[in-house]
């Protein structure tokens, strides 16, 4: 009950809208009779800033898709198509303007904590929303935690705003996240527990954060596998607790979840970690027989 509570709160308050038709977008906008063919566009709203990802974009028709979002959504001040999938090492998307105030920042509130973000230089979803209220949900008071991949904070400052964690330390390699997640813990007023930390979690957790966590986040799909040994080492010697998200092909009647956690299995026991996989779900479809997964594990070292 508690997912399907959630999921509907997601819908109403914060902006991801999945697969419209196209007629059910631009309304009394059409302006030819073959536009009312079924076209399906996706678009999420961040702020006051709607990203829409449009499979072969002719511009007239992205602009035509735009004025109906910004008709409809009156906060919505700028529209931005995205080109492509997110890419690169930063995980970063090309966007172009389509419509509106020519800017890639804004502000984005959820479950009572401000973000503010660049949409181009920082890597961002509220597609994770759920998760983010989830992990922060379990975690224990005065918890040490290391959140490897950080951003611009959003699993960071929760768990720091509700009282909860006593620190969090939250790296990031990218510059400019790690300067959005400075301003948002002092948004938030939780510079005092939020830790900033730009570079390679792996070089940090070995110079600076062995054995020092009660739990580690690892919200990076495509590191998450290569770094695993390295969350281990960021725990207490008496153990703790890691979230470990990554992405994963299922076809037919595969489960993408036991695949996952088989996988995960193997690789804590050649680090000779005894663990517990004590759940986990199924985050997301990201593609044709792509799911992102999210397992949570206590490791006992």
């Amino acid at each position: 009950m508690a997912g399907t509570f959630y999921g509907s709160r997601l819908t109403r308050f914060f902006g991801y809208t999945s697969c419209k038709k196209w007629s059910e977008l631009i309304s009394k906008e059409k302006q030819h009779p073959e536009e009312s063919d079924p076209f399906k566009v996706a678009y999420e709203i961040i702020g006051d800033i709607a990203v829409l990802r449009v499979p072969d974009h002719p511009k007239t028709e992205c602009q035509t898709v735009a004025k109906a979002i910004m008709k409809k959504h009156k906060k919505v001040r700028t529209v931005l198509l995205q080109v492509g999938g997110v890419s690169g090492e930063l995980r970063l998307r090309q966007l172009e303007w389509v419509m509106g105030e020519k800017k890639t920042q804004t502000l984005y509130k959820e479950w009572g904590c401000m973000y503010k973000v660049d949409l181009e230089t920082c890597y961002f979803s509220p597609r994770l929303s759920f998760e983010r209220m989830r992990i922060t949900h379990m975690v224990k008071p005065g918890e040490t935690i290391v959140n490897m991949f950080a951003g611009v904070g959003c699993f960071s400052v929760p768990m720091a705003k509700t009282g909860r964690a006593q620190i969090v330390y939250s790296i990031d390699k990218n510059s400019s996240a790690v300067k959005y997640l400075q301003e948002n813990a002092r948004l938030n007023r939780v510079e005092a527990q939020v830790v900033s930390i730009q570079g390679d979690a792996k070089d940090i957790i070995a110079k600076h954060l062995r054995s020092v966590a009660d739990r580690v986040l690892m919200p990076l799909p495509d590191k998450a596998y290569e770094y695993l040994k390295h969350a281990v080492v960021a725990l207490k010697p008496a153990g703790g607790w890691i979230h470990y998200y990554n992405f994963q092909h299922a076809s037919g009647d595969e489960d993408p979840l036991e695949t996952t956690k088989s996988k995960v299995a193997g690789r804590l026991q050649k680090l000779g970690v005894e663990f517990a996989l004590s759940s986990g779900r199924v985050v997301r479809s990201t593609g044709p027989n792509w799911h992102q997964v999210v397992l949570d594990i206590q490791a006992f070292t």
